[in-house]
């Protein structure tokens, strides 16, 4: 690896690191992520068969525009022009749940647990993404960032809790009754 200066200040940034531009990478990777994760998301919403689960598809959708409009914040507090660098996990999750789509039946429970299973994986990665952000954010003293960074990695834990609730409390024993 080539050596960089570091920029440090009393904060610790360290904006010419090569650290801070893995960093940077990242937060290009995770945008290009949210910002595809929201047509994907109405897509699960229309294909939902549950009232309630089609709903809270319309509230993540939501959040997710909430996410990219802070993701383009921290790109800002950064000093850099926001910008996307294709997922090449996000596109696997997306296809995947396009694959759910394809695999199950219009109108049944069995799509509906299917949907809960491939939101849930995004949620995942995108919980593993945020908190590594986070954590890189905190390390190089970008404290705002890290603090927009983590809004973010609460609001994916809690959308996470909503799913297994919402597949605990009564669509996958409809499922697996159909």
């Amino acid at each position: 690896m080539a050596t960089r200066s570091k920029k440090t200040g009393n904060t610790g940034k360290m904006e010419n690191s090569e650290f801070h531009e893995f960093f940077v990478d990242e937060l290009k990777d995770i945008y290009w992520a949210e910002k595809h994760l929201v047509p994907a998301l109405q897509k699960m919403q229309k294909a939902a068969t549950s009232p309630e689960l089609a709903a809270s598809f319309e509230k993540h959708r939501s959040e997710t525009q909430e996410h990219v409009a802070r993701l383009e914040q921290v790109f800002e507090l950064l000093g850099e022009k926001p910008a996307a660098k294709t997922c090449d996990a996000m596109k696997g999750l997306v296809g995947e749940a396009q694959s759910i789509l394809e695999d199950t039946e219009k109108g049944t429970m069995i799509r509906d647990a299917g949907l809960i299973l491939a939101a849930q994986k995004v949620e995942h990665y995108e919980i593993a993404t945020y908190g590594s952000l986070r954590t890189f954010a905190e390390c190089m003293g970008h404290n705002d960032v890290a603090d927009l960074l983590n809004q973010t990695l609460e609001n994916e834990k809690a959308t996470d809790q909503a799913l297994t609730q919402a597949a605990e409390n009564s669509i996958n024993e409809q499922a697996a009754a159909e």
